[in-house]
C-alpha cells in the first residue's frame, strides 16, 4: 500500500482539525445546533456541512461556508443547500450564499506550510474550548 504524501496528511489533518472547530464554536456544554434543521446533539455526533462543496479549496476552510450539521442534513439530504443558503443570507446579509458559491470557483492553491499554519491556528482554536 502506498504511503501517504505529506500534502494529503496535512489536508486531512486541517479537515479535522477545522471540523472539530465547526462543531464547537457554538456549542454549550459540548452540544451543538444543527444550522439548517435545529436538531441539537453532541458535538461529537454532529458534522461540519459544507454550503459550497468541499472540494473548492477557496472556500473548503472558510468559517462562514461551514456550517454545523446533522447527518440526516449533511448527507441524507445532500446538505439541504436551499436551506443553508437561506440561513446564511438571514444570518450574513442578501446575497451573501451568492458571493460564497462565486468564491468557491476561485481558484486557490495553498502551499504545506499555509496548511500547517491552518493547522496550527485552529488547533489553538480548540484548545480553548
Amino acid at each position: 500500500m502506498a504511503k501517504k504524501s505529506k500534502r494529503k496528511l496535512l489536508i486531512e489533518k486541517l479537515d479535522k482539525v477545522f471540523s472539530i472547530y465547526i462543531r464547537t464554536r457554538y456549542s454549550i456544554n459540548e452540544m451543538s445546533e444543527c444550522y439548517t434543521c435545529g436538531k441539537k446533539d453532541h458535538y461529537k455526533k454532529l458534522q461540519a456541512g459544507h454550503f459550497a462543496s468541499r472540494r473548492h479549496y477557496s472556500t473548503r476552510w472558510n468559517e462562514y461556508n461551514v456550517q454545523v450539521q446533522c447527518f440526516s442534513c449533511n448527507i441524507k439530504n445532500q446538505g439541504m443547500q436551499f436551506q443553508f443558503g437561506k440561513n446564511l443570507c438571514l444570518q450574513y446579509g442578501d446575497n451573501f450564499a451568492d458571493k460564497l458559491m462565486i468564491e468557491s470557483k476561485q481558484i486557490a492553491k495553498f502551499t504545506d506550510v499555509e496548511l500547517q499554519e491552518k493547522i496550527d491556528y485552529y488547533t489553538q482554536l480548540n484548545s480553548l474550548f
